[in-house]
């Protein structure tokens, strides 16, 4: 009885309880799907809050605000490293493979979902990009719920706090006390946790059924695989510098992984998150810049299923796709394959994106990936999440704040997040230790 209240156990069960369900009675595993929606809408919900508190009560307590400037540059070359190497392995698996071969997809129209989707993606531009992060004003981009926008607000405020009225002034207790609320909140609707997974994995099955669901096996367990060698050796090789093991990483965010298989989203798992890097020994300024900023910018997954996916097209429809057009592509593909958030269907649309720009590879193709979109989605939103957790680790340590230690008493000994006791240490940030490029925290006001 003890193991069934643990959360992730409970997802477990919620999971394989929706797979049956759905194999079973289909059409009432569909109408479970609000379920699935009504949780991953009250965990977005929290995402602006958590994001803006706890970016601001970071800032706020930082001694040295230039190293801020250093920490954001090291942010972007670990992204764009990581996220290349993730899409150079998604073409090599992909050509070597060639799961694509024999398909002769050569006479496809574009249907009316694929059509509305490349046109929705051909209005995205790298300009309308940079256009949007900025909001058109403080309260809209909370109301619309744009991280990086929510990101920036937080960053002004943060550094405007810090310069101005510094840590003992009212308003800095009182984002600090917001946060701790917060907290509370994210702790009372992690309770219906399992309600949502079951519901959103019983709308999967159910409306793709257990024979669809083997559509383009070949491409499917080829994309889960790389992913899998992709998170095993690169992040493995990251994570080792760290100090740590990649699997005291999956073990570590156990239960957000069954949320995110869930759900295919990885927004879900963001709120807690922040709270379990923060008290996993990472320091707080660095979970509130990496771990958003991650979140649209280093998409480990989306640039795997991208690369693997204009490669499968290429085969599918026996399109000519030699190597020097691939390595062009690939140059495009750093680029839209950013911005937006692991949402499920993200991906695709970046996708669409880019062939409507490339014109190198028949539209209509998209629609062969259409039935195994969920699929492929999961994988997706699982890669880029542990692709972020390992990212906040990576530069926490490049910052000289990441606390082994801590990381692997929390392993043994996590708090639960809606206890009282364990949102008090996120009034009072853990001091990091000096260095040439340590951030240090001014002690937070009792």
């Amino acid at each position: 009885m003890k193991l069934l209240g643990k959360l992730h156990v409970q997802v477990l069960i919620a999971l394989i309880a929706a797979a049956i369900l759905g194999v079973v009675a289909p059409n009432i595993a569909i109408a479970m799907k609000p379920l699935g929606d009504l949780f991953i809408g009250l965990l977005r919900m929290l995402l602006a809050p958590i994001v803006f508190c706890t970016v601001v009560h970071g800032l706020t307590h930082t001694a040295d605000m230039r190293r801020i400037g250093r920490l954001g540059v090291k942010t972007l070359v670990y992204f764009e490293v990581l996220s290349t190497i993730g899409m150079a392995l998604g073409f090599l698996a992909i050509n070597v493979f060639r799961p694509g071969d024999g398909l002769h997809a050569v006479h496809l129209d574009t249907s009316v979902a694929v059509a509305h989707v490349a046109q929705s993606a051909s209005q995205m531009t790298v300009m309308g990009f940079v256009m949007g992060l900025v909001p058109h004003t403080l309260v809209g981009a909370f109301a619309d719920g744009n991280i990086l926008q929510v990101l920036l607000i937080a960053m002004l405020a943060g550094i405007a706090l810090n310069l101005s009225v510094g840590p003992d002034s009212v308003l800095a207790r009182g984002v600090g006390e917001g946060q701790r609320v917060l907290f509370m909140i994210l702790g009372f609707i992690m309770r219906l946790a399992p309600l949502g997974a079951f519901g959103a994995m019983a709308a999967a099955v159910g409306s793709y059924g257990g024979v669809t669901l083997l559509y383009l096996l070949k491409l499917v367990l080829l994309y889960w695989a790389t992913s899998l060698v992709f998170i095993l050796a690169v992040l493995g090789i990251v994570t080792a510098r760290c100090g740590i093991s990649i699997f005291s990483v999956l073990r570590f965010i156990r239960e957000e992984l069954l949320l995110v298989l869930g759900t295919a989203s990885g927004e879900v798992a963001f709120p807690r998150l922040v709270q379990k890097l923060g008290k996993a020994g990472c320091d707080e300024v660095v979970v509130g810049f990496v771990l958003p900023a991650g979140y649209s910018f280093n998409l480990d997954g989306t640039s795997i299923y991208m690369a693997m996916s204009v490669g499968f097209l290429a085969q599918a429809t026996d399109t000519p796709f030699t190597l020097t057009q691939q390595l062009g592509l690939l140059a495009v593909l750093t680029l839209t394959s950013r911005g937006g958030t692991t949402v499920a269907g993200g991906a695709f649309i970046k996708l669409a994106a880019t062939m409507q720009s490339v014109k190198a590879l028949p539209l209509g193709g998209l629609g062969l990936l259409f039935g195994i979109d969920r699929l492929m989605a999961t994988a997706t939103a699982l890669t880029n999440m542990i692709g972020n957790v390992v990212a906040v680790i990576a530069l926490a340590r490049w910052e000289q704040g990441f606390d082994v230690v801590q990381f692997r008493a929390y392993q043994h000994a996590p708090v639960p997040p809606a206890e009282p006791e364990a949102n008090r240490t996120n009034e009072h940030p853990r001091p990091l230790a000096a260095g040439p490029v340590g951030l240090t925290h001014r002690e937070s006001a009792r």
